[in-house]
């Protein structure tokens, strides 16, 4: 069976491992995957993000930023869905909990935060939000 929304999948994977207190969590490797898990390290929410190959499409490896009894994100929360997507001008981009939170857009010139996107100037569709 085909999977409608890969990115709510990959969501709801890293959510599911928070609540059961996991170290790592692995899904299936995509490159728009990859690419937002890279933004979430870079952004201190994961400590590391690994590859490894299989015979299908390979598997992404993440390890949790857990300081104390709790996880570095809070919060993860899909903004655009399939059935209705959210595209967002440059000077209408959201502030996930007024800047402590990080958006993750979809624009013409790649994957990035919102602070980036609102920096260049430039609109994409929200993908994500992260607190």
């Amino acid at each position: 069976m085909s999977m409608s929304d890969p990115v709510a999948d990959f969501l709801t994977r890293i959510r599911n491992g928070i609540l059961a207190r996991n170290e790592t969590v692995a899904c299936p490797r995509s490159t728009l995957k990859v690419r937002i898990a890279e933004i979430l390290a870079t952004e201190g929410y994961l400590n590391g993000v690994s590859e490894t190959e299989d015979n299908k499409q390979g598997l992404l490896s993440l390890t949790l930023r857990w300081h104390g009894k709790g996880n570095a994100i809070q919060g993860i929360r899909r903004v655009s869905r399939p059935g209705q997507r959210n595209y967002v001008r440059a000077n209408n981009l959201p502030r996930v909990r007024n800047g402590l939170g990080v958006a993750i857009v979809s624009t013409s010139r790649g994957l990035m935060t919102d602070r980036q996107a609102r920096k260049m100037g430039v609109g994409g569709e929200v993908l994500c939000e992260v607190w």
